[in-house]
């Protein structure tokens, strides 16, 4: 009995271990000088289409970046990012699915800024690619064409970027 059960403990796990290795020939999808045209569900599981005079998007891969912009939005209008014709986006692909849907969505929730999530890796991985995932990326914008790509890691930098015109 003992060995079946943990037989079916051991497939459980394989079942339940998704790869980390997503398929390393993907085009990268932030790069200067190509389009970017963004429909993401908001933490509402609202689909959201990038409005065509968006300036800037904000990327947090990291839970750490993530924080920052949350920690900075929070204390702001909930239009203050349409307002500065901005959009936050967070990757949360490499969280385990427990984890996202037990505590990282619900969280994002509670949150009156919008808040475009990347939930599956391989819908992420075109944005990862080339990018330094523990800082916050913003990619700047004209005519929804990439013109800047800058990572910066302070909420300082984070208002700098978002009220730049």
């Amino acid at each position: 009995m003992k060995k079946i059960i943990l037989g079916l403990m051991v497939a459980l796990l394989f079942i339940g271990c998704n790869s980390d290795a997503v398929e390393q020939n993907v085009e990268p999808s932030l790069v200067v000088g190509s389009s970017l045209e963004l429909n993401l569900k908001n933490q509402h599981e609202t689909s959201i289409t990038m409005p065509s005079d968006t300036q800037k998007v904000i990327f947090a891969f990291s839970k750490d970046g993530a924080h920052i912009c949350n920690d900075y939005l929070v204390t702001k209008s909930a239009s203050y990012l349409s307002d500065n014709n901005s959009l936050f986006v967070a990757d949360v692909s490499a969280a385990p699915s427990l984890i996202r849907s037990l505590f990282i969505m619900p969280g994002l929730k509670d949150f009156k800024h919008t808040v475009l999530i990347l939930d599956d890796k391989a819908q992420a991985a075109p944005f990862r690619q080339n990018m330094d995932t523990e800082k916050i990326v913003v990619v700047s914008l004209k005519d929804l064409k990439i013109t800047n790509i800058k990572t910066i890691m302070s909420e300082k930098e984070l208002i700098s970027e978002i009220e730049a015109k």
